[in-house]
């Protein structure tokens, strides 16, 4: 099984990429510098790590919200989930995410930027950049392999 799943940040991507049994790649790892906030890593390197990671594995989940990398993914025709529980849910779920060590320093840190990310996750539909969702869904009409559009996925406290 492969599987590429995209939608807004806190739709859920990650929650459901633990439901499979295979390897997940978190695109926020590759796409971002390592230790560093908001620090975009060369796009050079994040398309050879997914390359890397597709290639290494039989089976895997891709999940994030960048479709230049979902794209990449897509070469190795997996599934393809377009993720899109709605505003709203995708605003609570980022307000009950639990820490992201990946991502921040601590939960503390993480909180201060919360604020930012609800703005961020708000814009999504009016955005037109590569993790907005006029490029999600681009990417999903282009794409010819299996692909489905999916609501609603909640962390597992809520």
């Amino acid at each position: 099984m492969r599987v590429a799943i995209v939608g807004n940040s806190g739709s859920g991507k990650s929650t459901l990429a633990r439901t499979f049994a295979p390897p997940v790649l978190d695109l926020d790892t590759i796409f971002w510098e390592p230790g560093k906030v908001a620090a975009a890593r060369d796009p050079a390197q994040s398309a050879s790590l997914v390359r890397e990671f597709c290639s290494a594995h039989a089976e895997w989940v891709v999940e994030g919200c960048y479709a230049s990398l979902i794209r990449i993914a897509l070469e190795f025709e997996p599934e393809l989930i377009l993720l899109d529980p709605g505003l709203e849910r995708c605003l609570a779920n980022c307000r009950a995410r639990p820490w992201e060590p990946h991502k921040y320093a601590s939960l503390e840190e993480q909180n201060r930027h919360l604020d930012f990310l609800l703005e961020w996750v708000a814009a999504y539909y009016s955005r037109d950049d590569e993790m907005s969702r006029t490029a999600h869904e681009a990417l999903f009409v282009q794409y010819g392999g299996p692909k489905r559009v999916a609501g609603a996925f909640e962390f597992p406290d809520q």
